[in-house]
């Protein structure tokens, strides 16, 4: 592997059904042993039953504000200067966002006991579509996290 050059983002096919590339990453990040079908599967009809609740017109509009309702701004990262650790905030890339809002998504609808994923994972969008549920909490602490240091900000590196 080349030690010069670094190479780009690799790019990823849209899904088929809304030719979206933020769904087909998050089919992606639910996928478990390569099984994209299913994945597909799951993400689809947990969408479509998101949408039937929430009685949105366009499904993918919605799971995108319910996605953008669950991005974080803020985070902290240990820094350690003179022999103490610091954790600074600082904001988070947009690709970095997008991703920690679906590994949250995902994180807090497996673990919902007692239902099968679509359902867990539809009940999620919604709690997020409503800026309630799980992954929000998570936002709100990792805010609140980057709020209660924010005297160290000065040691952004």
């Amino acid at each position: 592997m080349s030690r010069r050059r670094r190479a780009g983002k690799r790019e990823i096919a849209p899904d088929p059904l809304f030719n979206s590339y933020v769904l087909a990453k998050f089919i992606n990040k639910l996928m478990i042993d390569g099984k994209k079908s299913t994945a597909r599967r799951i993400v689809y009809n947990a969408i479509e039953k998101f949408a039937n609740k929430v009685k949105a017109e366009d499904a993918l509009a919605a799971f995108e504000q319910a996605l953008e309702n669950a991005k974080p701004a803020l985070e902290v990262k240990s820094r350690r200067i003179g022999g103490a650790t610091y954790q600074v905030p600082v904001e988070i890339a947009p690709d970095r966002r997008t991703s920690m809002a679906m590994q949250w998504i995902i994180k807090y609808s497996r673990e919902k006991a007692g239902r099968s994923m679509e359902d867990a994972l539809s009940s999620e969008f919604i709690d997020c579509y409503q800026n309630q549920g799980a992954t929000i909490k998570k936002k709100d602490d990792t805010h609140r996290m980057a709020e209660a240091n924010r005297a160290f900000a000065h040691y952004k590196w």
